[in-house]
């Protein structure tokens, strides 16, 4: 471990690095991966369509989430995020683009963060559009302040699109990565698993830190099938 860690650190070392974390960068601070091991099969998750159409789909997902808000609200970052805020700080990384919707990035101190699936902490109106930037003060059943109508929770949905903006500044972070560390994530979910190739392309290197192997094991410089903070702890120093 000590000698990946030590090579994991020669290969940051003047490069241009950009981070990409996945639900595994989170798991240390207490929330579930809910593609991993453990998922509950009744857990399906509502379609973006279907939240759309219908009230009683809309009413259901917030219940899910009042439930689940309890798994987000005390969480903290960890040795990870840590990590990644002090190597932003001291000048090594030069963003964070993360697949993770729970903020930890921020609390952690890390300024330059890419949400690709938005975060848990906003929310929208479908019927008048507004913007709400605090939704949890107004769960159960989140509604507009302005016309009442049940909001949209601020992360992309299953079967919805990722905002442009977001996944074009992403792509371009990967694009001019001299490193793209990959954190925690199983590179499965697209378009964000095609982002370690578009470092390839651009003459970049990969490295991988994650509990499970990925599709990019192969043509990556570095992997460590370890978990995110035992992994990058080490690296505040």
């Amino acid at each position: 471990m000590a000698r990946d860690v030590t090579a994991l650190v020669e290969l940051l070392a003047g490069r241009r690095v950009v981070a990409l974390t996945g639900a595994g960068c989170s798991t240390e601070s207490g929330i579930p991966d809910y593609r991993g091991q453990g998922r509950s099969p009744s857990r399906t998750p509502i379609q973006h369509d279907a939240f759309l159409r219908r009230a009683e789909v809309r009413r259901r997902y917030w219940a899910r989430a009042t439930v689940g808000w309890s798994r987000f609200r005390g969480a903290l970052p960890n040795a990870a995020h840590e990590a990644l805020a002090v190597m932003e700080t001291s000048g090594t990384l030069v963003g964070v683009i993360t697949q993770n919707v729970d903020r930890l990035h921020a609390a952690a101190g890390s300024r330059e963060v890419i949400e690709v699936h938005g975060t848990i902490e906003r929310g929208s109106c479908l019927n008048c559009g507004d913007e709400v930037p605090e939704v949890r003060s107004l769960l159960p059943i989140p509604r507009c302040p302005r016309c009442g109508a049940i909001l949209k929770p601020g992360v992309v949905m299953f079967g919805e699109l990722l905002p442009e903006s977001a996944i074009d500044r992403a792509i371009d972070l990967a694009q001019r990565a001299a490193l793209l560390l990959v954190v925690g994530s199983s590179l499965e979910v697209w378009p964000v698993a095609g982002l370690p190739e578009e470092t390839l392309a651009h003459g970049g290197k990969l490295a991988i830190v994650n509990r499970e192997p990925t599709r990019y094991d192969a043509r990556a410089a570095l992997v460590m099938h370890a978990s995110a903070g035992e992994t990058l702890r080490p690296l505040c120093a």
